[in-house]
């Protein structure tokens, strides 16, 4: 199973017991005020903030905090407006190829971080440049296997203008441009899915598979780059058997 979807449902797995889940309000709660400050507060001409929540609704935010995060960005630009947007690059254990998106308003302190977090769990920093190339901007639709057949939901996808469905483990994962994404999530949930997780990101070209102590490695190096409170998003192309997680699990 590759980096994306295998994080993406490990993540989702959590998500229902982790008691860091304030953490992950807090990260769509930035996102929600930089979009609509960047982009203004009517979602329907603000494609950003639509796709912000439409994750915070996958969160089930109150709609309450989503307002007030909109209010915040177009208001006098306290919060949002001291962030900065930087994507970091580097390695993971075994090689595999690590980006890291994140919303900081201070970058010393962030690179610190991010660099401590990369090399403590065999990986490094590396240059801009260096491995964003291994990766292409699309959006990732997951869906739980007992929902749907996958005759069906390719038959679904395609029509709507996905580009493919593949098979994860227990989930498909519906893969689409960015252009398209929101059509095809809207399709989805038109048919009475309930998508497991659904964003638009950096999905890897290639994968690299990992054996157990490098996955263990790697595991943990993706949760802590996300427990980190600048970091928005972590995409990386390593691949762990599913006998692998079973073992480690």
């Amino acid at each position: 199973m590759s980096g994306h979807s295998k994080w993406s449902t490990i993540k989702h797995k959590k998500g229902a017991i982790d008691s860091k889940r304030g953490k992950i309000f807090t990260k769509i709660i930035k996102e929600i005020s930089l979009a609509a400050r960047l982009g203004g507060g009517d979602p329907e001409g603000n494609s950003r903030l639509r796709q912000a929540i439409m994750a915070a609704k996958g969160e089930n935010m109150p709609k309450d905090n989503i307002d007030r995060a909109i209010k915040k960005g177009i208001g006098s630009g306290e919060g949002a407006a001291s962030y900065e947007e930087i994507v970091y690059e580097g390695y993971g254990p075994g090689g595999v190829a690590v980006l890291v998106e994140v919303m900081t308003d201070n970058k010393n302190r962030t690179v610190a971080e991010i660099r401590h977090i990369l090399s403590k769990h065999g990986g490094n920093l590396g240059e801009n440049g260096c491995v964003a190339w291994m990766f292409d901007k699309k959006g990732s639709i997951l869906i739980d296997k007992n929902a749907i057949s996958e005759e069906d939901l390719m038959e679904l996808a395609l029509e709507a203008g996905a580009d493919d469905v593949r098979e994860e483990g227990n989930e498909f994962e519906v893969i689409t441009s960015p252009a398209v994404f929101e059509d095809v999530h809207r399709v989805i949930e038109a048919k009475g899915l309930k998508p497991l997780a659904a964003s638009i990101g950096m999905i890897p070209q290639n994968t690299i598979a990992l054996a157990e102590d490098k996955a263990s490695q790697m595991l943990k190096m993706m949760e802590k780059l996300e427990d980190n409170e600048d970091v928005q998003n972590v995409y990386a192309n390593f691949d762990i058997s599913d006998e692998i997680m079973e073992e480690m699990s």
